[in-house]
């Protein structure tokens, strides 16, 4: 049994951009990112998870993908970055020419076919499976069998208890809670909705951290022993 406890941050829908964010933040539009890592600095955090929709479109400038490259390249802990519906992993995608996943502590889910993101050193393993287009698609699919300590999965979409796939008109991206109870996750950290919230039951501990504009917050989460403690920890964007 490992000792040591190790603190994850969890966040998603930064929509880092040139647009609405930055004129929000004075032009900053990579603040809501800052602003997280600073936080995660503050709770001497090893990982953040952003679960998607980190960037809110592919089309991003060049310059504002270096400052974002910067500001990751310069964090002091592990960063697992998940493409989403807005910021899909297509060939002309943000992550593919803002080079984001070149420093050692950033990677990104579905680069290089990466599905499983090992970290042997906090004895914790890290699934998802990344938005590839803008299509339709089931994002706890096949989930990682466990190989770690600590087993974490990713996912971004629509959480529906029971889905009804029978109506023309329904959401996308859908996650149910068999899907959730089968991913056997000792936390399920998911994005896609602004809000912050618990679903799925009491089998597996999955939370939507919601957006740290909008909901304030990140998700504070230990694991330690036998444990995984799920908080929120305030985001300042001010500064």
């Amino acid at each position: 049994m490992t000792t040591r406890k190790v603190v994850l941050i969890h966040s998603s829908d930064l929509h880092v951009d040139d647009g609405y964010t930055a004129r929000l933040w004075e032009g900053d539009g990579n603040r809501p990112l800052r602003a997280v890592l600073k936080t995660a600095d503050r709770l001497k955090a090893q990982i953040v998870l952003l679960t998607g929709d980190t960037f809110e479109h592919n089309r991003l400038p060049e310059q504002l993908l270096e400052e974002t490259y910067s500001i990751l390249s310069e964090a002091k802990c592990q960063i697992i970055l998940l493409p989403g519906n807005h910021d899909p992993l297509t060939e002309d995608s943000v992550w593919y020419r803002g080079k984001l996943s070149e420093p050692k502590n950033v990677h990104v889910i579905g680069l290089g076919n990466r599905g499983l993101i090992s970290l042997p050193g906090l004895e914790m393993q890290v699934w998802g499976r990344a938005h590839l287009d803008y299509e339709d698609m089931s994002p706890l699919m096949n989930p990682a069998v466990r190989k770690a300590r600590w087993h974490v999965v990713v996912a971004h979409g629509h959480y529906e208890a029971k889905p009804r796939l029978d109506t023309q008109l329904r959401p996308s991206w859908l996650i149910s809670s068999a899907e959730i109870a089968a991913s056997r996750a000792d936390y399920l950290a998911l994005g896609h909705w602004n809000t912050p919230k618990r679903v799925g039951g009491m089998g597996v501990k999955a939370f939507y951290s919601g957006s740290p504009d909008l909901a304030g917050t990140v998700n504070h989460v230990e694991f330690y022993q036998e444990e995984v403690r799920v908080k929120k920890a305030r985001v300042d964007l001010a500064n």
